[in-house]
This record gives C-alpha cells, sequence and structure tokens, in this order.
C-alpha cells in the first residue's frame, strides 16, 4: 500500500477511503513549489509561463487549474494565487493602457504623456521588486528556499501598490478616451487627470500609518503630470509667450488681434470655455474634498490657502471651466501678468525707473530657475525636512539671489532656518550645485564670445584654446562630451583619433576598377594594374586638398569629438546624458529622489501647492503688476492722459472749452447743424496703449456724461443770457416782472447749485477717488477696474446710469434743465416782440405753465432724494437735498413742501 506524501493526498483518503480513484489528484498536475514561485514572480512582471498566462480576451492572468502543492490546500493554494494574479493583472492593464498612449506619442498632448511615464516608472519599480525576488530565488547562495507562503508575506506591499496604482490609472484616463469615434478635448485631460490626482492625494493625507507607500506613489505620479502645465505657465508668466501648441492651458490666445489693437487686452486672451461634452468631474471633486477640521497638514501648521482652493464659487466655475481648481483662485492674475509682460516689451521703458523693469524685460526667472526647478526644490524641503523655504527664495519683493556668489544671503537662510552649514540639507546641497553649474555654463559661454580667459570656481586659470576643444561642463553640439569629459581629461593622448580630421578619410565610392577586375576577361590581370587609394579618397588637385583639410579643421571646431560615445548604463536618465538643461536635470533628480525618500511630513496637496507653486505665481505676477502700473503712471502718464478727458468730458477747463461752448451753443440758437469736424476730436484720441484703459466702451460713458453736462452748461449759459435781457427792461417793473425775476432765480439757483454739485462730487471727488484707486492698484486689471468704478461713479451722479430710480431722477433734472429753456425762448420773445398784446398773454401763460411744472419737479425731486433709504445707500443725494434746498426753501426739516404756499401766493397777487 503506497503512503500518502502530500496534504492532498491526505484529505482524499480521509473522505474516500481510498476507493474512488477517479478523484485522485492527478500526479502529472503536481507542482514544485519553486516553479510555482518563479511562475508568480514572472507573472508579476507581465510575463506568462507553463502555470501562468494572460488571456487576451478576457483581459486578464489565469493560473492552470488543478495544480496543487505538497503542503496546502488547493482551496488555500487558488486564494494565494489569485492574489497574485489580480496584482499581475493590474499591472498588466496599466502597462497596456500606458502602450496604447506611446504608441500615439506624436499626438499625446504633455500632460497625459508625463502622466503615463510617470505611471510607467513607478510601474517599473513594482515590477523590479518581483524581479529582484526572483534573482534571489534563483541565486545559487540562498540557504532558505522560498515559499508561496514566505512571498505572499513579501510582497503584500507589491500587490497593494499593484491594486492601487491601477485604481489611479483608471481613474484618471477614462476608457473612452481610446475609442475612435470620441473626441476628447485635450485641455480637458490634462484638468481631469490632475484633479483626479490631487483628489487622491487629499484622501491619502487624510489617512495615517501605512500609507506613505501609497503617497509617495500619488506625489510622484502627480508631481511628474504637473510639470509640462508648470513649464507653460512658466513661459507665460516669464517670457510672455503662450508655449501650448497642444492647447492644454486654461486659457486660450486670440492670434487675430495684434497688440497694438485697442481690444488686445478685453479679448486677446480669454478663459477656454467647456465643451457639452465635458467631463464632469466637479461633483467628484467637491464630495471628496477635505473638511475644514481636516485642513491641517501633518507638521501641525495650519494652511493659509485651503479657502483659497475652495471651489464653490459661482464665477470662477463659469470664468474658468477647463482650469485645475488649484489654479482657478490665480487664473486671472495669471492671464494679466502675462499680458502686462507682452506690453512691457511692447513699449520700451524710457523713464528714469527703466532699470527697475529690466528683470521683467529681460525675461529673468527665479536666480536663473525655471519655475518648475524652483517648484522641486521648495517641494524637496517641504517632503524632506518639513522647510518652508519659499519667503526666503524670494526676498525684498525681488528675485531670488542673483547667483550662487552670494553666499552671504544662503548662509543666512542656513541660519534662519536653524541648519547646520557643516552639513547641508538635501535640497540645499542640490540648490547650491545646481546655481554653480548654470554659473559656469554662463561662464563658459561668455568665453565663448571673445574673452581671452577666466577663472573656474577653485579660482585656477584655463586656457581658451582648451575651453574651445574640450569644455569645461556642458557642450551642446555633443552632450556625450559631458558625460565623458573626466575620461577625456585622463587620456589626453587620444584626442586626435577622436577628431573628425582623423576619421574623415573614407574609401571611394567609385568601384569601377574593382568592377573591371572582377568581370574583365584578362582574369585578375586588372586588380593587379589599377589599385585603389584608400587612404586619400578620390583624386584631386592640391587646392582641393587644402581646402578639404580646412573644411575638416573647421568642423572639428565646431563637432569636437563627433565620434565619442559614452558608455552604455542600465536605466540612464536623459538628464545624465543631457545635464544642467532646464526643466529636465534638476525635475529628474527630485523625482528620483520622491521614490525612496522617507516624508517626514505628508502635508495636503492644498498646501504643497500654495508653498511650491501658487506663491511664486502670485509673487511674479505682483511684481511685473508693480512694473506695469509703475510704466503706467510714469512712461504712459495715465492720469495726465485721464486729467485732459477729465478736463473735457466733465466740462473742467474754462480756458480750453470756453470757445468749444461758445460755438456750440451759438450754432444751437441759430438753429443751424453740427456735423463739422472739430479738432477737438482729434485731440481726444487716446494713444495706445491707455486705449486699453479709456477703450470705446469708456468713451461712450464719457460722452454720455458730457452730454448731460452740456446740458446743465447750456441752461446755465442762456439763464445768464436771458437775466441780461431783464436787467435791461428792470426799468418797467410790475407784479409780472418780479415773478418772472423769481421764476428765473429759481431756475438759475437750481442750475447754480446741480452745477456746483456736479463740480464737487463728480470733478473733485471721483478724480481724487481714482488717484487713490490707482495708487493702491497693482496690476493693470485693477487699474481698469479703478477706471469703470470712476467712470460708474460720475455715471451715477450725472444721473445717467440705467437704473430705474436714476431714470427718474434724471427725468426731472432734464425736465427742469428743459424748463430753462423755454424760460429763455420766452425771454427771447418777449424781447424782441413783447409790446404786442397778443404775445405778451401767450407769454405769461408759458410762463405759469413753466412755474407749475418746476414747482411739481422739485416737489417730486425732494421726495425721492430726501428718502432714507436712498440716501443711506448714496450719500451724494443729501449733499445735492442739500445744495437745492438751501436755507428750507422748498422744504422743512420735517420733510413739509413749501412750495405749493408760496407759487399760490405770487398767483394770486
Amino acid at each position: 500500500m503506497e503512503v500518502c506524501e502530500n496534504l492532498i493526498d491526505r484529505i482524499h483518503s480521509s473522505f474516500t477511503g481510498g476507493g474512488i480513484h477517479f478523484a485522485t489528484p492527478v500526479s502529472s498536475l503536481r507542482t514544485n513549489e519553486f516553479d510555482l514561485v518563479r511562475g508568480v514572480l514572472q507573472m508579476l512582471q507581465g510575463l506568462s509561463s507553463s502555470l501562468f498566462y494572460w488571456d487576451d480576451t478576457g483581459q486578464c492572468f489565469h493560473f492552470k487549474r488543478g495544480i496543487y502543492v505538497n503542503h496546502l490546500s488547493q482551496t488555500s493554494l487558488y486564494r494565494l494565487l489569485d492574489q497574485f494574479s489580480y496584482a499581475a493583472t493590474c499591472l498588466q492593464l496599466v502597462d497596456i493602457v500606458v502602450s496604447k498612449i506611446d504608441k500615439s506619442k506624436s499626438s499625446t498632448p504633455p500632460t497625459l504623456r508625463a502622466f503615463a511615464c510617470s505611471v510607467s516608472t513607478w510601474l517599473r519599480r513594482l515590477r523590479d521588486v518581483a524581479l529582484k525576488e526572483e534573482v534571489k530565488v534563483n541565486s545559487p547562495n540562498v540557504s532558505t528556499a522560498v515559499s508561496i507562503l514566505g512571498l505572499s508575506s513579501s510582497l503584500s506591499s507589491l500587490c497593494s501598490g499593484a491594486e492601487y496604482l491601477f485604481r489611479i490609472v483608471h481613474g484618471a484616463i477614462p476608457q473612452f478616451y481610446f475609442e475612435l469615434d470620441h473626441y476628447v478635448p485635450v485641455a480637458d485631460i490634462a484638468v481631469h487627470i490632475l484633479n483626479h490626482l490631487y483628489v487622491k492625494l487629499n484622501e491619502v493625507c487624510l489617512v495615517q500609518g501605512g500609507e506613505e507607500d501609497a503617497y509617495r506613489m500619488l506625489l510622484y505620479i502627480l508631481v511628474g503630470s504637473l510639470l509640462p502645465y508648470i513649464e507653460s505657465l512658466d513661459s507665460w508668466l516669464f517670457l510672455g509667450t503662450l508655449d501650448d501648441p497642444f492647447d492644454e492651458m486654461f486659457f486660450v490666445a486670440n492670434k487675430q488681434i495684434a497688440i497694438e489693437e485697442a481690444e488686445f487686452w478685453e479679448k486677446s486672451c480669454q478663459p477656454r470655455l467647456s465643451m457639452p461634452e465635458k467631463l464632469n468631474f466637479g461633483d467628484f471633486v467637491s464630495a471628496n474634498l477635505p473638511s475644514d477640521k481636516e485642513k491641517k497638514d501633518m507638521t501641525g501648521r495650519a494652511s493659509t490657502s485651503f479657502s483659497n482652493m475652495d471651489i464653490g464659487k459661482e464665477e470662477n466655475r463659469k470664468d474658468f471651466q477647463v482650469c485645475p481648481f488649484f489654479i482657478k483662485e490665480t487664473a486671472k492674475a495669471i492671464i494679466s501678468a502675462g499680458k502686462s509682460l507682452q506690453l512691457i516689451r511692447h513699449a520700451p521703458v524710457r523713464s528714469v525707473l527703466a532699470a527697475s523693469a529690466d528683470d521683467v524685460e529681460n525675461g529673468c526667472s527665479i536666480a536663473g530657475l525655471t519655475l518648475s526647478e524652483v517648484f522641486c526644490v521648495s517641494l524637496t524641503a517641504l517632503i524632506g525636512d518639513g522647510d518652508h523655504i519659499a519667503e526666503y527664495l524670494w526676498q525684498d519683493d525681488k528675485h531670488l539671489l542673483g547667483s550662487i556668489e552670494e553666499t552671504q544671503k544662503l548662509e543666512e537662510i542656513d541660519r534662519r532656518l536653524g541648519a547646520n552649514t557643516q552639513s547641508k540639507k538635501f535640497w540645499q546641497t542640490l540648490l547650491d550645485d545646481t546655481l554653480a553649474q548654470k554659473r559656469n555654463i554662463g561662464l563658459v559661454s561668455s568665453s565663448r564670445k571673445g574673452a581671452s580667459n577666466f577663472h573656474n570656481l577653485k579660482g585656477s586659470e584655463i586656457n581658451s584654446d582648451e575651453l574651445n576643444i574640450l569644455p569645461q561642463t556642458y557642450c551642446p553640439e555633443n552632450p556625450a562630451i559631458t558625460v565623458c569629459r573626466g575620461i577625456l581629461h585622463e587620456n589626453r593622448d587620444c584626442w586626435s583619433s577622436l577628431n573628425i580630421s582623423q576619421a574623415f578619410n573614407l574609401p571611394p565610392l567609385n568601384d569601377e576598377c574593382l568592377r573591371q577586375a572582377i568581370f574583365s576577361d584578362n582574369s585578375g590581370h586588372g586588380l593587379a594594374v589599377k589599385t585603389m587609394d584608400f587612404t586619400s579618397g578620390f583624386q584631386f588637385g592640391e587646392s582641393e586638398r587644402l581646402r578639404f583639410l580646412e573644411n575638416a579643421k573647421m568642423l572639428e571646431v565646431l563637432l569636437p569629438f563627433p565620434t565619442l560615445l559614452p558608455s552604455f548604463q542600465e536605466d540612464l536618465q536623459i538628464s545624465e546624458v543631457l545635464p544642467f538643461q532646464n526643466n529636465c536635470t534638476l525635475p529628474s533628480k527630485i523625482l528620483s529622489w520622491i521614490q525612496n525618500v522617507e516624508p517626514k511630513s505628508t502635508p495636503l496637496p492644498a498646501a504643497i501647492l500654495q508653498e511650491c507653486l501658487i506663491f511664486y505665481i502670485k509673487k511674479q505676477a505682483d511684481y511685473i503688476g508693480r512694473t506695469m502700473l509703475s510704466k503706467l503712471l510714469h512712461d504712459w502718464r495715465l492720469l495726465d492722459e485721464l486729467g485732459v478727458l477729465r478736463a473735457i468730458y466733465l466740462l473742467g477747463s474754462g480756458d480750453l472749452l470756453q470757445l468749444f461752448l461758445l460755438v456750440i451753443f451759438n450754432k444751437l440758437d441759430k438753429g443751424e447743424s453740427l456735423d463739422d469736424d472739430f479738432e477737438l476730436n482729434t485731440i481726444l484720441q487716446v494713444s495706445w496703449p491707455l486705449e486699453l484703459i479709456a477703450n470705446l466702451e469708456a468713451m461712450k460713458k464719457y460722452n454720455q456724461v458730457m452730454s448731460f453736462l452740456l446740458k446743465v452748461k447750456r441752461a446755465k449759459f442762456v439763464l445768464d443770457k436771458a437775466r441780461r435781457w431783464m436787467w435791461k427792461d428792470r426799468g418797467t417793473a410790475t407784479m409780472k416782472h418780479k415773478r418772472h425775476w423769481l421764476l428765473e432765480q429759481k431756475l438759475l439757483h437750481f442750475v447754480d447749485a446741480f452745477h456746483q454739485y456736479v463740480m464737487d462730487r463728480v470733478y473733485h471727488n471721483a478724480w481724487r477717488e481714482l488717484c487713490e484707486g490707482v495708487a493702491a492698484a497693482g496690476t493693470l486689471d485693477e487699474v481698469i477696474e479703478v477706471h469703470e468704478a470712476y467712470l460708474l461713479s460720475i455715471q451715477r451722479q450725472c444721473f445717467v446710469v440705467p437704473d430705474k430710480l436714476w431714470g427718474l431722477i434724471a427725468s426731472r433734472i432734464n425736465s427742469i434743465l428743459g424748463l430753462a429753456l423755454d424760460f429763455y425762448s420766452v425771454q427771447q420773445t418777449l424781447s424782441s416782440g413783447g409790446a404786442i398784446s397778443a404775445i405778451k398773454a401767450r407769454c405769461a401763460k408759458e410762463m405759469e405753465r413753466i412755474e407749475k411744472q418746476f414747482d411739481d419737479c422739485m416737489a417730486f425731486l425732494l421726495r425721492i432724494l430726501s428718502v432714507k433709504l436712498n440716501v443711506g445707500q448714496f450719500p451724494h443725494l443729501a449733499a445735492l437735498v442739500t445744495r437745492i434746498n438751501y436755507n428750507s426753501f422748498y422744504m422743512s426739516d420735517a420733510g413739509i413742501l413749501t412750495t405749493a404756499t408760496r407759487s399760490g401766493t405770487f398767483r394770486a397777487a
């Protein structure tokens, strides 16, 4: 009788008594545990084997059914294998998605490509865990055999990481993106990816303990995916150019509008609108953002930026629909800063403040670092050491240190942060090395422009001839020189063999001699007679040979060591082959660092982005805004130009407008048309770029105010003229003449009072508020808003705004101004034909009508203007009441009208 050797046989014997032979496990399916372990490890690397295979139809890994091992039940074994096959399936599905994106690299937008690259790197990192385990299993030096149970314990983090990575990729890239007949806007894809990663990182931050791997994974993928977006922001904020060929940014530029056009500021850059089929991600984001109690980072420091990260504002939802919600609060400032930078570049500085705008005009970045590089350095300090360095990197409202030579400032930063200068932190060393390398590149570049020699960092002099052959740090013509610089220094004797002049003598292409030797009838005699010169190439004269040598030498200078290749290295980063490149070297180092760092804290993404990105964006936007404001006030003389508009349109310049008003009013008196072109029209054209502020819409408002003020001026002008006529007839004073005098005085008092009110409130007070607002503004947008508020204020105080209340008041004021013209017309009639009784009677009735309508209008005006609600909202109405109701002539302090009584007395008389 055979002895049972494994658990499966024991279970079978206990249940069947050994009598049911067809239920006995097939011996051929018995699996060596070593092969099983190796198959699992290969499956996790995406490889199929005899035990595990990939099902293309079902899109999952399967294992061979019926297999068993000696010491596990089949149920337990299958449960373990299901766990591994699920993890391998997750990794394989992620690999498939990445492969699909890679296959369309030419048309893949940057954010999606960066996301796929980051995911691919983390996928390789997870699979490398299985690869290392397989190497260890196959190593002959391993004394302890690895079991399937031990593998389940050692690869638990790999399995959980595989599942989490799949969930991230599945949520960030919708499945219908890969459908041929479905189009998803590139900007929507970028926003969806960044928002999804942001929300998921929020979730991981709130779970403490055991989530470091998930936090690192999400942080790595978010940073890698965000870099292209930051690079586009960098070119916009520091160069004023929109480098967005794939249309990923949250705003779009209208290239049809030139910078010289008046519509440039308003229409050149607009928020990108969402398409109807946009991914509806806002509700998901709102539901997954942390609560107010949770909005504190893991370092215990309360974050001040979370209120800015709220996405509940309808205005931002409407204006910036296709925008990562952690940028929405600064989106308008970003657009404004880029446009301001373009204006500053287009209009050169000519004032004494030119030096303050040099950095803006020359496109300086932050200490020679790009925005993405500063983001990476700040992130390293925050995650690795818990240091908040943003305030120290941008001091005194200026850019960071000009160069690494300002070591005192760096030491001051170290001292403030409590760092030991003998053992610098990683971010400090990284910053120092990066700035030093960038400065070396600048020194090499300057030496190539004509400097005979210069000193390196150690103070030793370097020969310029040697620099032309072997650059100090970086050779853009042949990056391999940079990588192999150390080897080249050690083997100077081999330089000649690497140069192009020694490797350019190739055999000739004319093989006629060889062809004749093969196919001729002389059987090889031709080959013996004619030989090819493989050392000098084609036969040519002496002058051609010398010219050839000169060209070879020139190529040697322009392209040193063209045959040099660096040695092959596994998983070599592109930044190691092309070092010291903007947006390449430093970010790649940081991404490699994130993979292995143990974070000192796990701050919320809101804190990360505020500390490491938004802070610098706001600083640069403010910096550009201040420069723009300086140009507005000094170079472009904004207030002087607006003062001209104030003097003309608000009728404040008596000398300038005297002839203008006399011509207009005399023409009106004579009934002549006003179709002449006045020279004033050409004077009032606002020059570029101030027409961005006083645009056509603003000029319409100026014209509305001016039209109303001309009515007031006209009324005052005709009443003064009528009074002169009445003074001529003062010898024939009667009761009727006294009533006419009183009516004229009431009309003139109202017009004078209203005119004085307008000059005080509109011409002086509103102008003072405008000057204060412009002085307090920081950007051109704010200046435009101040100017629009100024126009609204003078419109409201001149009662020309499209509002019901203001319309009622304006109708009565216009009626009174019209009554002044009627009174002037009557007096003109009396002056010319007042002796005729019929004319006198008609004029008397007309005077009674004017007086009655004036009293009615005054009563209505005083009731409306005295309402406490109106006065409380608009205090200037109280000033108007005080002026037109001087000494309580029309209405008592208790609000009782006295106009009707006074008019009745005069009528009775």
